[in-house]
This record gives structure tokens, C-alpha cells and sequence, in this order.
């Protein structure tokens, strides 16, 4: 499923991270990805992530063994854990890194999600950057973004609007429209 994540010609790098991931599952579930997954316009090309993946997480020693680029691919790989501490470990990771193109689905991705702490992560690491390319893979992927910004704004409706009650100062939303350029265009 991974190998679909990526561009091709990241194969030979993918791979080697594919072959560093633990035999082990997270409490030995039985599959290594979610059978859903998402879809998105990449370059002139189309990569398709899995909604979540189950392997444990690798030591230390394993991940410092990888080149930059292979330690990014690992560090985009397990921001689809199914655990949040982890997603959270290796997104904090990910952002200390040059933001590659090919990582943007991967962290785009983790902008609705339900874990605030991820999304006041990401909010806080790309406010002060000049995020044009990251708006511009986002207008590329116009009707995935419509989707994720409903999704976000549910989930503050229904975890978060008791702690913060305006939308408009809402972290998930500030990320949408200050970071990813969300505005009334990507409703038409």
C-alpha cells in the first residue's frame, strides 16, 4: 500500500523503509493497513495513502540507520499509526524536516483530524511559513480539502466547541484558512 504513497522514483528509498517496519502489529491486529484509503493529485501523477496503518513503532537506532530522504518516508508512513502519540512523534519529526512535496499529503492528511494536539502542531510549525506550495497541492486537491474542512468542523463541534465556542478562533479552522488557503473558493 505504501509503495502507492510515494512517487515512483522514490521506489528504491520506500522499499528500504518498508523493509525496516517491525514484523509486530499494534495488539497483533491481524492486517498492516487499513483497507481504506485516500486519494490525492500529486504532480502530474496520483498517490493514494492508507487511512491508517498498525505497525509497531521502530526504535531509535533503526530510524538513525536511514538516509534523509528514507527518514522522511518513515516519518510520513507512521503519521498513519493508529495510535495519536505516535502520529503526533513522527509529525513533529516530519516538521523539522525540509516539507518535501511528496509529504504534503501525509500531513494535509492529519489537518482534520479529531486529536487537536496534532492539528495545534501542525497550525503552530506552518504559521510562519510561506506555505504557497502547500496551497497550491490543497487547490490541486479542492474537493478532498471541501471534504476535510466539513470534517474538521465537525469534529470541533462535537469535541471542542464547549472549549472554544467561536469557529472562527478555532485552531483547525485558523489552520484551514491561514495555512492551507481554505476559503469560498474551494466551495464552487
Amino acid at each position: 500500500m505504501f509503495c502507492a504513497a510515494f512517487p515512483k522514483e522514490l521506489g528504491v528509498d520506500v522499499r528500504v523503509v518498508l523493509d525496516t517496519l517491525p514484523n509486530i502489529s499494534v495488539n497483533d491486529v491481524a492486517i498492516k493497513t487499513s483497507a481504506d484509503s485516500i486519494s490525492y493529485i500529486l504532480g502530474d501523477g496520483m498517490v493514494e495513502i492508507p487511512y491508517r496503518m498498525y505497525f509497531s513503532d521502530i526504535d531509535d537506532t533503526t530510524h538513525a540507520a536511514l538516509s534523509a530522504t528514507q527518514k522522511q518516508i518513515l516519518c510520513c508512513i507512521y503519521t498513519r499509526n493508529c495510535d495519536g502519540f505516535v502520529r503526533e512523534k513522527y509529525l513533529r519529526k516530519l516538521l523539522t524536516m525540509p516539507i518535501r512535496e511528496w509529504a504534503f499529503p501525509f500531513i494535509v492528511k492529519l489537518c482534520d483530524e479529531y486529536v487537536v494536539e496534532i492539528v495545534e502542531v501542525i497550525y503552530n510549525e506552518l504559521k510562519g511559513r510561506d506555505n504557497t506550495d502547500i496551497q497550491s497541492f490543497c487547490l490541486e486537491n479542492k474537493n478532498y480539502i471541501r471534504k476535510s474542512y466539513s470534517r474538521m468542523i465537525s469534529y470541533w463541534n462535537e469535541y471542542y466547541r464547549g472549549d472554544e465556542p467561536d469557529l472562527k478562533r478555532y485552531v483547525g479552522r485558523k489552520l484551514f484558512r491561514d495555512c492551507l488557503g481554505y476559503n469560498r473558493s474551494f466551495e464552487r
